[in-house]
């Protein structure tokens, strides 16, 4: 099964040698996310913001790619405090509303930039 990058024109530009999405056969996979405002090219403000810009990338890195938050099935989440963890859970179940992938939380030393949140995300686009 071949796997093909997909161009993801409302994604934030990457920081290294990898695809927002790759197209796996009926997957697309979705490289972690941080909340990097595509207009200023920075990361927003504190975990709640962060996690809001976090989520607003992926549902527009699904879009590019014919796909919708509710075509997700997993999840990861990397958080640098899970002290933090409320704040992005709740707006996390604000972005799924009542769809609910399978998802694993991972405390982690640190994130790219000095981000508190980073979430990746496989969805399912096969029939």
């Amino acid at each position: 099964m071949p796997c093909t990058p997909v161009p993801t024109p409302s994604a934030p530009p990457v920081a290294g040698p990898y695809s927002p999405a790759v197209r796996a056969g009926d997957w697309l996979v979705l490289a972690g996310q941080v909340g990097i405002d595509k207009a200023s090219g920075g990361i927003v403000g504190g975990v709640e913001a962060q996690a809001r810009q976090v989520l607003a990338n992926i549902a527009a890195v699904l879009g590019d790619c014919g796909a919708s938050m509710t075509d997700v099935a997993k999840t990861t989440v990397f958080i640098a405090d899970m002290a933090e963890f409320p704040a992005v859970n709740e707006v996390y179940a604000e972005a799924f509303g009542d769809h609910r992938p399978a998802r694993s939380t991972v405390a982690v030393a640190g994130l790219p930039g000095g981000a508190r949140v980073e979430i990746e995300a496989w969805a399912y686009v096969g029939s």
